[in-house]
């Protein structure tokens, strides 16, 4: 939930941009390296023992057209099931650390210089990191669960390229495990450049992501964007000696005000997790542009303070469901003033907002998680929920408490996977948010996802989305946009407003088998757009109606960096709206997914 509360920062931000020069230092690979054919890193389980003692006997099954198992790792032989160690009440064992550095180099294909300088140069992933993120410990009673579920943990953590945990022995009712990570580079010095809805994105920026091995992260960045610029400094631990506790602080300094955030969190870190606590504030002035057709039709100065504290209890994962409570109090203002500059003077100007209100939330998550390849990432593992995840949080503010009005304040989520035929994956997501006040919803937001995944062959995905959002009486400051910045990549950002939106996207993607220089691994696609908004927004046009785009790009995925996941070059052709609109549209931009 901290997480939620800080993702206000989002908005100073744009898009990460491609980090230039942090990719230099590994692209030089090229002197000492031809490009070769794929070898897994630390992908998915092989069907056989030496497969999974040895992950590139997997690649090379992918390669050779045989599709990759989704399951465990091998474990060694001799190995009891899983039911058989259950009832004999069987114990974690010893706990192994194979905390692998960038490059492999036993392998032949990564021993050259420079990469044997880049891993004396990174420093390498302590095993106490490694340790402070699993579920188990020595003397432990054996978890499938927990051990599958500690993965997953490690594999969401930036500076792992990927994570894997399997059973290397049994004796004395004892369960040997050894833990492999593979690190990435996290050491961002560089130039940071994008480009969508035919604007630009540029900085620079100094950030390290695995902070000597520990799992923190410094950055200080400049960033200049259709927005603002200016510069930030954040710094983040988790794990705070030896704990399941994180803190971040960031301070901005930017052209239409500044930023400072503090959290300190104990989350629900785990399925069996017991309890939660969290307490953040956020300081942020700026200035709110409105769009309409891609440029500025007003603007106005936002200060927004918030301040939030909770804590949170279950009773753990019990018969494959976990359920959540959370109380906490939260205090969230806006005020608002007017802004004169060169984009122009403030039309109309929202009403200051400020609610004070104690809040509840029950969550409610199914354990059942899926790990595909070649999906939204390249050449890694992913884990899909599909599970179902509910939450509802409700707040009630009362004017003579401090707050503007009194408000009953609204936050809902729900999403569920399904998994068909072996090679069919659907996930469906759904949020509403708003606030009930006089009887009346004001700024009632509702979002609706459908995504699908066809397997086609092991190089071949089909995919597909649908998405749309409706508005209710919608607070001045929060559009509803559609435009080349989210979606609908043949038009320029931000290009149309209204009170409601939906976009169609559909893709053929390919998962080359090509790793140049072992630093990259390559992908394309071939998509179409087509999206339209409805309503009518303070100060903006009219609808254009259905718009349709068509393109083809490339797609890059960090096979050896933490500072991205997939960079996007894609060349967008638009297929209606007005003479203005350029017939082509580039964008290149660093996407979390394919």
């Amino acid at each position: 939930m901290a997480g939620r509360l800080l993702s206000v920062r989002t908005s100073l931000k744009a898009r990460r941009p491609l980090a230039a020069v942090a990719w230099l230092f590994p692209a030089l690979a090229w002197a000492g390296s031809a490009a070769v054919p794929p070898a897994a890193d630390a992908t998915l389980t092989a069907a056989t023992v030496s497969a999974a003692q040895h992950p590139e006997a997997e690649a090379d099954a992918i390669v050779a057209g045989v599709r990759p198992r989704y399951g465990f790792p091998g474990d060694a032989e001799g190995i009891p099931s899983d039911a058989e160690l259950v009832k004999n009440g069987a114990v974690i064992g010893t706990i192994e650390i194979d905390n692998q550095n960038i490059f492999d180099l036993s392998d032949p294909k990564d021993d050259n210089g420079l990469f044997r300088l880049a891993d004396r140069l990174h420093i390498k992933t302590r095993a106490r990191t490694v340790r402070n993120w699993l579920l188990f410990r020595p003397g432990d009673p054996f978890s499938r669960r927990r051990i599958e579920e500690s993965a997953r943990i490690l594999r969401s953590q930036r500076y792992f390229y990927d994570a894997w945990i399997r059973i290397v022995g049994y004796h004395d009712n004892k369960v040997d495990v050894k833990v492999t990570t593979r690190d990435v580079w996290t050491l961002n010095p560089g130039f940071n450049f994008g480009r969508s809805g035919g604007a630009n994105s540029t900085g620079l920026k100094l950030q390290e992501t695995n902070f000597l091995g520990t799992g923190g992260a410094v950055t200080y960045a400049y960033t200049s964007n259709i927005d603002r610029r200016g510069s930030s400094l954040d710094l983040s631990q988790g794990n705070i000696a030896g704990t399941w506790l994180a803190a971040d602080v960031a301070f901005g300094n930017f052209s239409d005000g500044g930023m400072k955030a503090i959290s300190l969190t104990r989350p629900f870190f785990s399925l069996d997790s017991h309890w939660a606590a969290s307490f953040a504030a956020l300081d942020v002035t700026q200035t709110d542009p409105l769009y309409d057709l891609g440029q500025i039709v007003d603007q106005f100065r936002d200060e927004h303070h918030l301040v939030q504290s909770y804590y949170g209890w279950s009773k753990g994962l019990q018969n494959g469901w976990t359920q959540r409570w959370t109380a906490g109090v939260t205090y969230d203002e806006h005020l608002f003033s007017p802004v004169t500059n060169s984009n122009g003077t403030t039309n109309l100007l929202p009403e200051d907002r400020r609610f004070l209100y104690p809040f509840i939330e029950f969550d409610l998550v199914q354990d059942q998680y899926l790990k595909l390849m070649n999906h939204d990432q390249i050449g890694r593992t992913e884990d899909f929920a599909l599970g179902t995840a509910a939450s509802l949080r409700l707040g009630y503010a009362l004017n003579g408490l401090g707050s503007s009005a009194t408000a009953l304040l609204i936050n809902s989520s729900v999403s569920k996977g399904y998994r068909s035929a072996e090679t069919g994956t659907l996930i469906l997501y759904g949020d509403f948010s708003g606030r009930l006040e006089d009887h009346a919803l004001q700024n009632g937001v509702a979002d609706a996802s459908i995504r699908y995944y066809v397997e086609q062959s092991k190089n071949w995905l089909f995919f597909t989305t649908l998405e749309g959002t409706k508005g209710w009486n919608l607070d001045l400051d929060n559009q509803i946009l559609l435009g080349g910045d989210n979606g609908l990549r043949g038009y320029p950002l931000r290009y149309q407003s209204g009170t409601a939106r939906a976009l169609w996207t559909v893709e053929q993607r390919y998962f080359t088998d090509w790793y140049p220089f072992r630093l990259f691994r390559v992908g394309g696609a071939v998509f179409f757009d087509m999206g339209r908004t409805w309503g009518q927004a303070p100060l903006s046009a009219p609808s254009l109606g259905l718009l349709k785009d068509a393109g083809f790009g490339l797609r890059f995925g960090n096979a050896r960096s933490g500072l991205g996941n997939v960079i996007h070059v894609d060349l967008a052709f638009p297929l209606d709206g007005g003479p203005t609109i350029k017939r082509v549209q580039f964008l290149v931009q660093t996407e979390a997914t394919f």
